[in-house]
């Protein structure tokens, strides 16, 4: 990828000082949609173990689900010309799950359960609330059934020779169901995205350690640990290396080798300690970097050698925003997710603000219910490095660049849960 606008510097000045033009982030989702390519392999696994896993190619029904016409309750099966001149019949056979009954005697009814396979001859199931008993085997209908009621067809839910999944469905709890039920017992599915973290800072140091003065907890590690796990990655230790240029190449260079993908969390910023923007130019390509978004501007992409690496910003929360909002759907199309598009919803603003943001912007807000009408409520000061905030929000309320917001309005909402879709 050829360097963009975002890498580039505009002659402009203010106060003295050469502007970065920050790319807006349709412009950044679009260009690494571009260098996506799917990097899992592929592997058979037993079904057991294949929830949350990534299906490798599409698979045809070998079945017909169900095999054959059967009863969706407990009831009777009949013919229903057989009630036009009463409503009482014998009951000629009784017809439990898992056995092939015989053929219905002309003008008699069947006792049949749920999932059993229909005698022929059969065309209608009365349920057995609606029947009552009036003597050794015999009932009497009290109601009016329509032929054709409570029957599933053979193939309802599948028929064999059509497309059950298609390649790149992750495999959740109703897929899982349905490969079994074509008794398929072992899947091809990708393997796991590897993916290395590498979190800088000199003030950061891990849970469990004293903290000396001037140190702080790395939240990153783990936020993002969570979030790419969440997506499905095999995630490796995090990396935790300090403010040294020649540091921080090495443990580039490692992490290269090691994974697929890397994932850095600050040092991509304008800072004279600010290491990783600078180390991976050395090792390889920066091809963005600067992104018109609120909180989450200092965000780059690029490569260290020919493993991309995805460089996020220090605060935590932009952290883990820029990665769903940013990285997220490159990261599925490594993975060879098949792509599902994020559908916000149309809510109002619970509150107001006169200034407007150069950036789009993401702000972290519930949702609460004004006389029938959502509404988006802020879930409390917006700062890049309060997760607490989002740990309360149902999602991001999303505010385009240059707009005030006017309590009232309608703007665009998209709960959290929609970016690891």
């Amino acid at each position: 990828m050829s360097d963009c606008i975002c890498d580039t510097e505009s002659p402009a000045a203010r106060d003295g000082k050469r502007m970065n033009i920050l790319m807006p982030i349709s412009a950044v989702q679009a260009a690494l949609e571009r260098e996506a390519e799917c990097l899992a392999g592929i592997e058979k696994l037993p079904l057991a173990l294949c929830r949350g896993r990534i299906l490798a190619s599409s698979i045809t029904a070998p079945l017909s689900v169900p095999p054959r016409d059967n009863s969706a309750m407990d009831g009777y099966g009949l013919r229903l010309a057989d009630l036009d001149d009463s409503a009482e019949l014998p009951v000629s056979q009784r017809v439990p799950a898992g056995v092939l009954p015989p053929a219905l005697q002309p003008g008699s009814a069947a006792r049949i359960f749920t999932g059993a396979p229909l005698p022929a001859g059969v065309d209608t199931i009365v349920p057995q609330e609606q029947v009552e008993p009036v003597g050794p085997d015999r009932i009497r209908i009290n109601s009016s059934p329509t032929r054709g009621q409570n029957i599933r067809r053979a193939g309802e839910d599948v028929e064999a020779g059509n497309l059950l999944l298609n390649e790149g469905t992750r495999l959740e709890a109703p897929e899982m169901g349905l490969l079994a039920s074509q008794g398929l017992a072992d899947i091809n599915v990708r393997t796991r995205l590897k993916v290395g973290i590498l979190t800088s800072g000199d003030e950061v140091v891990s849970p469990g350690q004293a903290l000396e003065p001037g140190q702080i907890y790395n939240a990153n590690a783990f936020s993002l640990r969570g979030a790419l796990e969440r997506l499905g990655c095999d995630v490796g230790p995090v990396i935790q290396i300090p403010d040294n240029r020649k540091v921080t190449r090495l443990a580039l260079e490692q992490a290269a080798r090691d994974h697929d993908l890397i994932i850095t969390s600050g040092g991509v910023s304008v800072g004279e300690e600010d290491h990783v923007r600078q180390a991976i130019r050395e090792l390889g390509s920066l091809s963005l970097w600067g992104v018109a978004m609120k909180p989450g501007k200092p965000f780059a992409f690029g490569y260290v050698g020919t493993t991309p690496i995805i460089g996020l910003p220090g605060n935590p929360m932009a952290a883990l925003l820029t990665l769903e909002v940013l990285a997220g759907d490159y990261i599925r199309r490594l993975m060879g997710l098949a792509m599902q598009p994020i559908i916000p919803i149309r809510v109002h603003a619970g509150f107001s603000r006169t200034r407007a943001i150069p950036r789009q912007e993401y702000l972290r807000v519930n949702l609460e219910n004004w006389r029938g009408q959502w509404h988006a409520t802020l879930s409390g000061s917006q700062g890049s490095g309060l997760l607490s905030v989002a740990c309360r929000a149902d999602g991001y309320l999303i505010i385009p660049p240059y707009q005030a917001i006017i309590e009232g309005a309608q703007y665009d909402f998209v709960h959290r849960d929609q970016f690891y879709r």
